[in-house]
């Protein structure tokens, strides 16, 4: 078993639900986006760059799905909450599964993709 699938199955519920389903979306939406397991948590990079990480942070209640430059959607998508007085991440908290937008998460996503690709092509 690959060591991301064992975080998600590790994980208590609602957690692993949530999880396992902003998963899906991730990876349906973007086919060119890279799973991979890094500092014990999942992060999906896009174009060879981190772009997204899952983790519930200690003392938390929810599934903490944070965008790595989320600083530079956060005027477009309201929704990208800025916890912890982190520099650039900024994420979406999910207490539950009805908590997320699926249409506006699609849409963030493709954001933060096209974002990561005009980087790439700059650097």
């Amino acid at each position: 078993m690959k060591p991301v699938d064992a975080y998600f199955l590790d994980q208590k519920e609602p957690f692993q639900s949530i999880m396992l389903y902003v998963r899906s979306v991730i990876l349906n939406t973007l086919p060119e986006v890279e799973e991979r397991y890094s500092y014990k948590i999942p992060f999906y990079n896009c174009h060879k760059k981190p772009m997204i990480y899952l983790n519930v942070l200690k003392g938390t209640h929810y599934v903490d799905v944070a965008f790595v430059q989320g600083i530079l959607f956060e005027k477009d998508f309201p929704i990208l909450k800025n916890d912890n007085k982190r520099k650039q991440v900024r994420s979406i908290q999910l207490k539950n599964l009805e908590d997320l937008d699926q249409e506006n998460f699609i849409e963030l996503l493709d954001a933060a993709s096209e974002c990561l690709m005009l980087i790439q092509k700059s650097e």
